[in-house]
C-alpha cells in the first residue's frame, strides 16, 4: 500500500470533517454539528495559529489524519504539540497509518526548537487507542483532564 503523508490543505476540510464526525460517532457515540464540525475544521486549515492537521493519503483521497493544537508552557519555555482528532479510515487500520502521521509530526516537532514535547488526551476506557501510544513511546501522564463544555453538554 502507498501511503503519503502530507499537511493538509483546504481541499481536505470535506474530507476532514467527515472523519471528525466519523470518529466522535464511533469513540463516544456523539453526533456532532455538520455545519458547527465544517467551521471549525475550515478555521484550523485557515488559521496556522489555531494548529495544522496532517494527513495520509492513499488512492488519491484521505483515509487518514491528525490535527496538533499548541500550548504554551511557562515551565519549560516551549510549546507543547497536542494531538488530537485522530481518524483512519477502517479498511486502513492496523497497517501502520496512524504511526506514519504520528512519525511524520514527531520528527517535525523534534526538529524545531520551539517545542517542548508532544500531548495527547484519549478516552479512559480506549485501552487499543492506549496500547498503540504507548508502543509509539508515550507514557502516561500524571494529570487527569477535566473540562466545562459549553458545545456539547454531554
Amino acid at each position: 500500500m502507498n501511503i503519503t503523508i502530507r499537511s493538509a490543505a483546504p481541499a481536505d476540510a470535506g474530507s476532514i470533517a467527515a472523519h471528525n464526525a466519523a470518529m466522535a460517532l464511533e469513540t463516544e457515540n456523539v453526533h456532532l454539528d455538520p455545519n458547527r464540525l465544517r467551521l471549525g475544521v475550515d478555521a484550523v486549515l485557515n488559521d496556522p495559529a489555531k494548529g495544522f492537521y496532517a494527513v495520509a493519503e492513499a488512492e488519491a483521497q484521505v483515509v487518514g489524519q491528525m490535527m496538533v493544537t499548541f500550548e504554551w508552557s511557562d515551565w519549560r519555555n516551549g510549546t507543547f504539540w497536542w494531538v488530537q482528532s485522530v481518524y483512519v479510515q477502517p479498511p486502513y487500520r492496523k497497517q501502520g497509518v496512524y504511526r506514519r502521521i504520528y512519525e511524520h509530526v514527531l520528527r517535525e516537532a523534534k526538529s524545531r526548537n520551539d517545542v517542548c514535547g508532544v500531548r495527547l488526551y484519549v478516552d479512559k476506557d480506549n485501552r487499543t487507542a492506549q496500547q498503540v501510544y504507548e508502543r509509539l513511546g508515550m507514557n502516561p501522564a500524571h494529570y487527569a483532564m477535566y473540562e466545562l463544555d459549553f458545545v456539547l453538554n454531554r
